[in-house]
């Protein structure tokens, strides 16, 4: 915490580090891969004060996080996203924690993870579907745990206090130990949190103050056996709940912290997984076979009255259910010589289980003498999914020479998904009674039970890359990749809107979408290891692209395809250490993405026009510096100042799906912002204190605006002013 992760002191100099990642599923120098990669290590997120998604973004070129409230985000990266909600779609950018791909839960509740004891994180920019799979579409975002070290004892603690807007606490707390069992055989790693974070948003129509409080707690084991210097296995078993108290979207109209909602709205989840992985190391090839069952319990609680101008009682209450159980194996080559290669498989299963809880108020339905149905709940519809993802997969790097060398991947899969609707719910005549003034009895229908069509899609993705290494501490590579999505099958497909029979027809649903990304980079380290740089152009053709939208009647989420957009710009990390003591970063990205390829019939289910801008800041970027300086005798210390900048960029597309000449009601942009941060902190042998402060200049900009009508609050802002200290222990 106390010293620039980046850099190491060598002698009376300070040099900046060489980094070691496995983004190509092997050991390489972070120079040497033919990707875009930025890398952080604990050391950095500790120093950094990132313990979720929220700091990611701000330390990755080309990378926005579109953050409505806690386990309500998505990421988009190289401007590949055509709103930052992408209701029913994969994302854009896949998630994973260690071998598990959380984005795959879907684009309302994703588990925002507590990042704590971590090896590294690793966000991959450009598609990465020959490794990854399906949701790699525009990068990959990985966090790789810390594995239990059977050498020695450790032992790790990290208090955070802060208090946000002057009187709202946040509270944070994280243990790690270390135990070996057996020296250089067996160790177990036990690591939790917790965090308790008041809120600054009052919700006027439920009448909470600091509705937006968050509560989480999590614990890991991990139990290493390492039998033999060939044979590791490692066993794993994690549990994480998060349940934020309410959204943290906000209506301006009633001021920068309000927000209105009949109550509060819930984005809850519970995730617990279990992993084995297992390890062999042959005379010039490692096996993994790496095992995952996960559970993934989530919350989608949202008043949607907003779409009929809070005319009516309408809200919406979801509960979701996931089993996941995914399997990967792979043979990779020890490095050197000619040749170096990877083979493997992947599968991947999931049932998700959805309730639907359509509901109105009791109050309502008394002020309005509507009777007849068995409590609040208008409709209540059963379903579950199920979805398979199968595929094998291989890359091969040939060395001309030392410093020259081809690399090619192929991934070829096949991806399935089929909806049910259970027996058991019911639909009634609801939203027409009350938005026409019937009372009376309403008319039950039962819902009976149906099988939906099954969505599916196969086919190849690929990587290509030449890279060249003109000397030793420079390499420049050339890459073309592809990238893809799962198909969709809408849920409502064929049904015709009971409030506006004359507005459009919910489609089948969205074929599978594709992109194909070319790259130029370098990576570099000069001036004795005293300058980096990772620079990366890049242009990106997507095609079939799927798009999200809502009818307008009654908000019905659907899903479609259009034609294309081209997204190009470029990427840089630059670190220098211009003094022993000084190290500066500056990092950022250029985007330019648009609509090229739009027919008339696409542009008028889907709102876009040809030209207009995707859902992506033109800038983004920040700069950091830091300085280094002793503290006492034995004591280390550091400060530091953070500066970042996000461009102002639309929310969705500009016109009312249905409706082509009509701007939608909902379009917007988020605000350029700025935000800066400072830190100081003193590192002894064991102990660290630090002090800071977030959001310096309390810059209160828009973030996130949501595309959709239905919520009546529909604006993320920068989290205010946040002052605190951090107290960290090391054995």
């Amino acid at each position: 915490m106390a010293q620039t992760a980046a850099t190491r002191t060598q002698g009376e100099a300070a040099v900046v580090e060489e980094v070691i990642v496995t983004a190509t599923r092997r050991e390489e120098r972070l120079q040497d891969v033919p990707l875009s990669i930025t890398t952080l290590s604990q050391e950095e997120l500790n120093r950094k004060g990132i313990v979720g998604y929220e700091g990611l973004a701000y330390e990755t070129p080309g990378v926005v996080l579109n953050r409505a409230s806690a386990n309500f985000n998505n990421f988009t990266a190289r401007g590949i996203s055509t709103n930052g909600y992408n209701a029913n779609l994969q994302s854009t950018v896949a998630i994973y924690i260690d071998e598990l791909p959380i984005s795959a839960n879907g684009n309302s509740t994703i588990l925002d993870p507590t990042l704590f004891d971590v090896e590294r994180i690793e966000f991959l920019r450009g598609p990465q579907g020959t490794l990854f799979g399906s949701g790699s579409l525009a990068g990959a975002l990985r966090i790789l745990t810390k594995k239990p070290n059977p050498a020695a004892f450790e032992a790790e603690a990290l208090v955070d206090f802060g208090m946000t807007d002057g009187d709202a606490l946040r509270q944070r707390y994280n243990g790690m130990v270390n135990i070996p069992l057996i020296e250089d055989r067996l160790a177990l790693r036990i690591v939790g949190f917790r965090r308790d974070e008041e809120g600054y948003i009052d919700n006027v129509g439920a009448g909470i103050e600091g509705s937006n409080a968050l509560e989480a707690w999590g614990a890991r084991a991990s139990l290493l056996w390492e039998p033999t210097d060939r044979l590791s296995v490692r066993l794993t078993a994690s549990h994480e709940d998060s349940e934020p108290k309410d959204s943290s979207l906000t209506s301006p109209a009633l001021g920068v912290d309000k927000r209105i909602s009949d109550r509060p709205d819930l984005f809850t989840g519970e995730m617990t997984n279990q992993n084995v992985t297992v390890e062999y190391q042959f005379d010039g090839a490692r096996l993994t076979s790496s095992s995952t069952w996960s559970e993934f319990n989530q919350t989608f609680y949202v008043d949607l009255a907003g779409t009929f101008a809070q005319a009516i009682a309408f809200a919406l209450d979801a509960d979701a259910y996931d089993d996941t159980f995914v399997q990967e194996m792979r043979l990779v080559s020890d490095p050197g010589g000619r040749f170096d290669w990877s083979v493997g498989g992947f599968y991947f299963e999931r049932r998700r289980d959805v309730d639907f809880g359509y509901r109105s108020r009791p109050d309502f339905l008394t002020a309005r003498g509507i009777t007849g149905l068995p409590d609040e709940y208008y409709q209540r519809l059963y379903n579950h999914s199920i979805a398979h993802e199968k595929a094998v997969f291989g890359e091969l790097t040939y060395r001309f020479t030392d410093d020259l060398w081809v690399t090619g991947g192929l991934r070829y899969g096949s991806i399935d998904a089929q909806a049910f609707t259970e027996e058991g719910g019911y639909n009634s005549n609801y939203l027409t009674a009350a938005l026409t003034g019937v009372s009376g009895p309403l008319t039950i229908t039962p819902i009976v039970a149906a099988e939906g069509a099954k969505a599916k899609e196969k086919g190849p993705s690929y990587r290509l890359s030449l890279s060249w290494r003109p000397q030793s501490n420079m390499t420049v590579y050339g890459a073309v990749a592809t990238g893809f999505r799962a198909p969709v099958v809408n849920a409502f497909a064929g049904r015709v809107s009971v409030v506006d029979p004359t507005d459009l027809v919910i489609p089948p649903g969205a074929d599978s979408d594709k992109l194909i990304n070319y790259e130029v980079g370098l990576k570099g380290r000069w001036l004795d290891g005293r300058l980096s740089a990772n620079l990366a152009l890049y242009r990106i053709d997507w095609n079939n692209i799927q798009v999200q939208a809502n009818r307008v009647s009654d908000s019905v989420q659907f899903a479609t395809n259009i034609g294309g957009a081209i997204s190009q710009g470029l990427e840089f990390e630059l670190l220098a250490v211009p003094h022993p003591s000084w190290t500066v970063a500056f990092n950022g990205a250029i985007n330019d993405s648009e609509v090229d390829d739009l027919s008339p019939q696409e542009a008028a289910i889907s709102g876009a026009e040809e030209g207009v801008r995707l859902s992506g800041p033109r800038f983004q970027g920040s700069l950091v510096t830091s300085y280094r300086f002793p503290v006492g005798a034995t004591g280390q210390g550091n400060a530091s100042f953070s500066i970042q900048r996000v461009g102002s960029f639309p929310n969705t597309f500009p016109n009312t799906p249905g409706r082509p000449t009509v701007p939608t009601p909902t379009f917007d942009h988020t605000d350029a912002y700025t935000v800066a941060n400072a830190n100081v902190a003193a590192a002894f042998d064991h102990v660290t204190v630090g002090a800071y402060v977030e959001n310096l200049f309390d810059d209160r900009s828009v973030t996130y605006v949501h595309p959709e009508a239905f919520t009546a609050s529909r604006y993320a802002r920068v989290r205010p002013r946040t002052i605190g200290i951090r107290v960290g222990y090391v054995y």
